[in-house]
Formats: structure tokens, sequence, C-alpha cells
């Protein structure tokens, strides 16, 4: 069953990437007689299946997350390279190199630091579902970065403007809470008195997951940046910050945060009013 499923998921997850590649493919550049977003919506997958293997053979998750950075960097070098070479394309570069490099080497130093990830512990002995996660994770790099995508490898050229302005200062401000609520929570974690205890100072005073509200924020400047530039079935790609509030809110994130915390200190009081007076998503100022 665990199989039949994995598999499915792995379909539904192709002809979802195919779908919308075919979409923003529309008024977009070619390459070689072929559609350059699906080019690099292709190349998103390979990297995954390419790093698949050894890290089955070798049963590690350890360089999971790291390959999900690379894939975003190796993926938007081939869309400049080969694409458009104007400022929105040279802005939106590097704006995703940035999260990217960052977003990475966090996540593979706290794996490091943790020895492993639980959540890979029941997938990893198994082929499909293990191959699933890693073809996940192509459909989390291909959806996230469509709307950059499209932009880079659209037919139209227009000149930055205030809309791009309005674009970039969402992602600085979503960019500086994502990174300063993450650094927060690992100075709170590393203080031997903070053990077994859950955060509640700082931006987690004003919402329970801060991090991943600037998250969607940085990725909503993303959309509005390329916006000016989509034309056609090409907007479908709008459905990038769309995606990524869902996976974080609904399927990971959020959703499995709140349910460990609720098992974990469900019946204190302390954090029943902490839950109570703290937004889970959007900030608040907090009440004083």
């Amino acid at each position: 069953m665990k199989t039949r499923s994995a598999l499915l998921s792995i379909v539904v997850a192709l002809t979802t990437a195919g779908v919308v590649a075919l979409a923003a493919s529309q008024g977009g550049l070619e390459y070689q007689g072929l559609p350059l977003f699906a080019i690099c919506t292709a190349l998103a997958f390979i990297i995954q299946w390419v790093a698949f293997v050894p890290a089955f053979v070798l049963q590690t998750e350890h360089f999971y997350d790291l390959t999900g950075s690379l894939t975003y960097l190796g993926v938007v070098a081939t869309a400049v390279t080969l694409g458009n070479q104007d400022p929105r394309s040279f802005l939106l570069l590097v704006l995703v190199t940035i999260w990217a490099v960052r977003l990475g080497s966090f996540l593979f130093l706290r794996i490091r630091r943790a020895g492993s990830d639980r959540r890979f512990n029941s997938i990893k002995p198994h082929l499909a579902t293990f191959l699933m996660t890693w073809t996940l994770q192509g459909l989390w790099v291909s959806l996230t970065l469509s709307c950059a995508l499209a932009a880079m490898t659209s037919k139209q050229v227009v000149p930055l403007g205030p809309i791009a302005a309005v674009g970039a200062l969402l992602w600085f401000l979503g960019f500086a809470l994502e990174v300063i609520a993450d650094r927060q929570k690992s100075q709170f974690k590393s203080q031997p008195e903070n053990a077994g205890r859950f955060i509640t100072s700082g931006l987690w005073a004003w919402s329970r997951h801060p991090n991943y509200f600037g998250e969607i924020l940085l990725w909503v400047g993303v959309a509005i940046i390329a916006l000016p530039v989509l034309a056609s079935w090409q907007l479908v790609t709008l459905v990038s910050p769309l995606f990524v509030w869902v996976l974080l809110t609904r399927i990971s994130g959020v959703r499995m945060l709140e349910a460990y915390g609720k098992r974990k200190w469900g019946d204190d009081p302390e954090y029943r009013a902490y839950r109570s007076r703290t937004p889970a998503l959007l900030p608040k100022r907090p009440r004083a």
C-alpha cells in the first residue's frame, strides 16, 4: 500500500509540474527548439533523481535539504544563462540565490548538529517512498520558482519600475523576518536552561511561526516582481506564493509543529496562554 501511494504521489507531482510547465511555456523563450521553462522544470527533477541514487545506497538524508537549495541555484542560473539577461531577471537571480544559500546552509548545519531527521526513519529504507520524497522536492522547487522562471524565460522584457520596487521591499521584509526568527529560536534552544521549553520571546511573541510568515511574504515579493512580464497562461505561475502558503500551513511547517506542540505542552497552562494570545501566522503586536 505504501509503495502504491508513493508511486501515485510521484505521478501526481510530475503531472502537476508538467501542466504548469506547459502553461508557463506559452509566450516563453525556447532553447534548441524546446521551451526553456520546461527545460528548467525538468532540470529540477533530474537533479533530485541523481542525488537520490547515492542517498538511497548510503541510506542517508543528510544532503536532502542541501540538494534542494543547490537545485534552486542551478535552475535559476540556467534560466538566466539561456533566457533573459535583463535587470528583472538578474534581480530575481540575486534574490533567489541569497535565499537559497541562507536556507540551505541553515538546514544543512541543523541536521549535522541533530545527526538525523526522524521524519525519514520510516521512509528511506524503501525505494518507492524515498524516491517520492526527492520527487516531491523537485515539485517544491519547480512550483515555488515558477513565477521567477516565467519572468526569466518570457519573451517580454519590461523595465523595472515601482511594482518591482514594492516586490523587492516585501522580499527583504520577509527575508529579514525569516532570518531573525530562525536566529532567535536557535539562540533560545542553545541555552541549557531552555531544554524542553518553547520560545515566546522576540518575534515569537508576535507570531507562533514568524519564520514561515516571512517565507510566504518573500515569495509574494518574487511574484510581484515577476508580474509585469507575465501574460496569458503564464499567469498560472502566480500559484507560487499560494503553493508556499498551502505547503507551510496545511501540509508541513505550521500544521506539523502545532500538532507537536499540543502533544508536548498541551497540558501546560503557560503554553495554552501563549496560544490564546499569539496568532499562528500573521504577526500581531503582543498585548502588554
